[in-house]
């Protein structure tokens, strides 16, 4: 169907984790033992979702036998032509020319085995090689890769070790060249660490040797195929109900917004979260290091930062996108991650008529989020006065948003903050919602409410504005 391939790609330089080719003979370990198949174990039959135990005798055969199968499909089809057909279709093609590969070598496999040399030869072309099954799981919030034998994931807030392992430091780093090459980007010895994402939007992060002293690191926060709502997190725990109604008028009220929270807290998600309440008929141009916000509005311009070439130079940073987007005739600018100097410029942006922006940091609550701001602007080389760069916060932020994971591992809005002003030299900010703790239950988890303070917001003219007023009462357990 493919053609055959007149010259075998050069290991060495292919993208894919080829592997070392092995004499056309089959090697005595790709061999079941004589006058029998071979029995597959329990842990065989878990490489579907991982390699049995390293080192074992059965292990060690079954490595054999793919990278045998695997030497010869690459001689028997033209690889280059993958990528024109239809994904199904191919891995469909792809599984018939292993079996019969298989069955022309006189391997003896069971039917359990050969499905999976079958599945994981189709994943090392196809897809991502042995993170394959993981990135199928839509239970998985990270998966993080500590070297060829070490895969970690993070499930319903809690971090555990997998079976899963590649087989040797060379297949993993093939493995993040062909995820950063596919969003332009490149890592190594010269540029260690990179940002990108996958086809579904993905965050990734790869750092590579000298840096990463035991083999690259791979770190891929998931995205879930069924995008997260404000009623989701209600059903979370997340967020109360009135909680949410309050967050629904923030976003529809075109207010400015810091989401600000420590790492794994849940920004990003709550982000996207709320932008869903902006109007479809605005222009929203987002900016960050890897794409990975999911708007729903139908006018949306993602911009992307770029790294340096080979030759250093040709960057774009983060504060070179947003001051281009205030050229675009933006009507909200999203920024994915603040942590620059780019600050500077959001702040300007939310202070002169782009109403509704909204960013992230990193922070552990509200004071210091704006403590994080300040310092940021000053480590942007900005000789502004302290009063003055907080008066400009004062006047630019409207709404923080305070995320955070909590030990049992599950996360929280824990405050919802409004800034009032100045009072002297210091920015003052009220709560409107807080999260209490109120203890733990026998399984250890988390338990709390969320209140609402009582006091009344100061954007509540505004809200009344844009016909939200009704709303922003009952969130508020106030009469309108």
């Amino acid at each position: 169907m493919f053609g055959k391939r007149t010259v075998p790609p050069d290991p060495a330089s292919a993208t894919m984790p080829w592997s070392p080719r092995l004499p056309e003979s089959v090697p005595p370990e790709a061999r079941a033992p004589e006058g029998r198949p071979a029995k597959p174990t329990h842990k065989a039959a878990k490489g579907a979702a991982g390699a049995p135990t390293k080192g074992s005798e059965l292990d060690q055969r079954l490595q054999a036998v793919k990278i045998a199968v695997f030497n010869d499909l690459i001689d028997s089809v033209d690889l280059t032509e993958l990528g024109k057909l239809d994904i199904a279709a191919v891995r469909e093609e792809i599984s018939d020319i292993v079996s019969e590969i298989i069955s022309m070598r006189s391997m003896v496999l069971s039917a359990v085995e050969q499905s999976l040399v079958i599945n994981d030869i189709c994943n090392d072309v196809l897809g991502l090689g042995p993170l394959e099954p993981l990135l199928a799981r839509d239970d998985i919030a990270d998966i993080m890769v500590n070297g060829a034998d070490e895969v970690y994931i993070e499930t319903n807030g809690r971090i555990e070790r997998t079976d899963i392992r590649f087989r040797d430091n060379a297949q993993l780093m093939n493995i993040c060249q062909r995820i950063v090459s596919a969003v332009g980007r490149r890592v190594d010895e010269a540029s260690p660490i990179c940002d990108a994402r996958l086809a579904d939007g993905s965050r990734v992060n790869v750092i590579a040797p000298p840096l990463a002293i035991d083999g690259p690191a791979l770190t891929i926060r998931k995205f879930k195929r069924d995008k997260l709502t404000l009623d989701k997190l209600v059903g979370f725990g997340t967020i109360s109900p009135k909680g949410a109604r309050l967050l629904q008028v923030i976003g529809a009220a075109r207010l400015n917004v810091i989401v600000s929270g420590g790492t794994g807290s849940g920004k990003t998600t709550l982000l996207n979260c709320l932008t869903s309440y902006i109007d479809k008929g605005e222009r929203v141009i987002t900016c960050e290091d890897a794409a990975e916000l999911q708007l729903q509005q139908p006018h949306v311009v993602r911009l992307e930062t770029r790294p340096p070439n080979l030759e250093g130079v040709g960057a774009v940073t983060m504060r070179d996108l947003v001051r281009n987007c205030l050229r675009m005739r933006p009507e909200r600018i999203i920024v994915g991650e603040v942590r620059g100097a780019e600050a500077f410029d959001l702040l300007q942006a939310m202070n002169t008529g782009h109403d509704g922006s909204m960013g992230t940091v990193h922070a552990n609550n509200p004071r210091e989020c704006i403590s994080r701001i300040e310092n940021m602007i000053a480590m942007g080389g900005y000789t502004l006065p302290a009063k003055t760069v907080r008066e400009q916060m004062a006047a630019s932020i409207q709404i923080i948003i305070q995320a955070a994971r909590l030990r049992d591992g599950s996360r929280k809005i824990t405050h919802i903050t409004e800034v009032v002003g100045m009072e002297g030299e210091v920015v003052t900010l009220q709560d409107l919602y807080v999260f209490q703790l109120e203890g733990e239950d026998g399984q250890g988890r988390i338990q709390g409410r969320h209140v609402p303070t009582g006091l009344r917001p100061k954007f509540w003219d505004r809200a009344k504005y844009f016909g939200l007023e009704r709303d922003l009462a009952e969130a508020l357990d106030e009469a309108p």
